[in-house]
């Protein structure tokens, strides 16, 4: 089968609606993202919550490790159809509440609600992939899911900025909860025929504690968060919370994440580091524009909206030429990219430099972004059986929302804390650091016997 033949076999029967329908909760998922990103800033000068900013952000992130971790058990036992149905009316209730909110607290409430939802959709839908799709179509399909922000990204931030400046930023929660219902209405009637769980399923016993330790954590990292608040008991109270997340979350992650063991452990912990890394600083990105360059919403979203196309470039050479790229190398020169990037925007930051230079820079990092990211899901279901997909897919995820949402909250408190002046290199700087993490489990990714070969 031609490249082409393999590329349109996920568009044929008996996959063409499993297909349309999964694509278009990631479409929705990416048009959410790039949206609240544009438009938190005026969602925040509206309901005077600046103290809560960075905390509308993790808290989805934090609470998506609840729903990761239940979802991932749920499918396992019994096929993704219900967690998915559950996740996508959480999803859509947390939009309700966020978009109706009268105060940041709510919104952060609603946030939470969502976050609950939307970490088991991304579970779910990576186990639609692993039992609906043949093991040569997982990286046509996870390159198609990330090609899906492509169109959110063309119209999604600058379409959100239009209408929280000539509309109101509510129909921007509200709009994506309608179009949830729909989307999900077109996958779910396929899905019953998924119901093969393994015969040696996890013990609900283990599945109940692994859903106290992701409470646990979520918890963790909302205290992070929320720790400015805090006063002379910040510094002690950010200790204690990263020590709980980082005890609470190492049973949820494979064996040997921690110490980048090879191969799984790695990829999972890759995964975290660059989530943390880019997306930390991409919380700020348009508030720099609004606040240092004096952008409306409409073009703050600009910078995210040339990202996201990027992103969308990388993920689509990892569909095509790319597949013939040796693991280690993907991971090594996607994590190299998103560094250089980051430290680039720091220095602009610091200078000054034109909006333009930032903008490029910027969507430089997101074409790393978008190099690791199908690979790194496509390895975790290469080694993962069909007892453990679920369990391995919401450890990627968690490990995503773990990065993500500590990384948020702690560049959030620097924000805050830094002086006015060095606040945006303060949180830029920071983001840099945890990317150069990221190289040691870039070059850890392979299976020894597999770079030997």
């Amino acid at each position: 089968m031609s490249r082409a033949d393999t590329a349109a076999a996920i568009w044929r029967a008996p996959y063409t609606w499993v297909t349309a329908g999964s694509i278009s909760l990631v479409f929705l998922a990416a048009l959410q993202a790039l949206a609240v990103t544009t438009v938190m800033p005026v969602v925040s000068a509206d309901l005077e919550g600046a103290s809560l900013y960075a905390a509308a952000f993790s808290a989805t992130l934090a609470a998506s490790v609840i729903g990761m971790v239940g979802a991932g058990a749920w499918s396992d036992r019994g096929g993704p159809l219900r967690p998915l149905t559950a996740c996508v009316a959480l999803f859509v209730a947390g939009l309700v509440i966020a978009g109706v909110a009268p105060t940041m607290v709510v919104l952060v409430v609603g946030r939470l609600v969502q976050g609950l939802g939307a970490g088991g959709i991304t579970v779910a839908l990576y186990v639609v992939v692993a039992r609906a799709y043949p093991a040569a179509l997982h990286v046509r399909v996870f390159a198609a899911f990330s090609a899906a922000w492509v169109v959110p990204s063309l119209v999604g931030p600058f379409l959100a900025g239009a209408v929280a400046q000539y509309l109101h930023w509510r129909c921007v929660f509200l709009g994506v909860a309608v179009l949830a219902v729909a989307s999900f209405f077109v996958l779910a009637p396929r899905l019953p025929d998924m119901h093969r769980p393994p015969a040696d399923v996890e013990p609900l016993g283990r599945v109940g504690r692994r859903l106290l330790l992701a409470i646990t954590t979520a918890v963790g990292l909302l205290a992070i968060g929320l720790a400015g608040k805090a006063g002379a008991f910040t510094a002690p109270l950010v200790i204690a919370a990263v020590v709980v997340v980082a005890v609470a979350a190492r049973p949820l992650l494979p064996r040997g994440t921690l110490r980048s063991a090879r191969a799984l452990p790695s990829v999972v912990l890759l995964r975290g580091i660059l989530a943390a890394a880019f997306f930390s600083a991409e919380v700020y990105v348009p508030l720099l524009f609004v606040e240092r360059y004096g952008f409306s919403p409409v073009w703050a979203g600009l910078a995210l909206t040339l990202a996201a196309i990027t992103w969308a470039i990388g993920s689509g050479a990892q569909g095509g030429v790319g597949r013939a790229w040796p693991d280690r190398s993907t991971a090594v020169g996607g994590a190299v990219i998103v560094l250089v990037a980051l430290v680039a925007v720091t220095g602009m930051a610091l200078t000054g430099a034109p909006a333009f230079w930032l903008i490029v820079f910027w969507a430089v990092g997101a074409v790393g972004m978008g190099l690791v990211y199908p690979r790194l899901s496509t390895l975790t279901l290469a080694y993962s059986s069909t007892r453990d997909q679920g369990a391995n897919s919401a450890a990627l995820s968690i490990a995503d929302a773990i990065g993500a949402a500590a990384a948020i909250a702690v560049l959030g408190l620097v924000f805050v804390s830094a002086p006015p002046a060095a606040a945006f290199v303060g949180v830029f700087a920071c983001a840099a650091a945890i990317a150069a993490s990221a190289l040691l489990p870039a070059f850890r990714v392979s299976a020894a016997d597999e770079e030997r070969a």
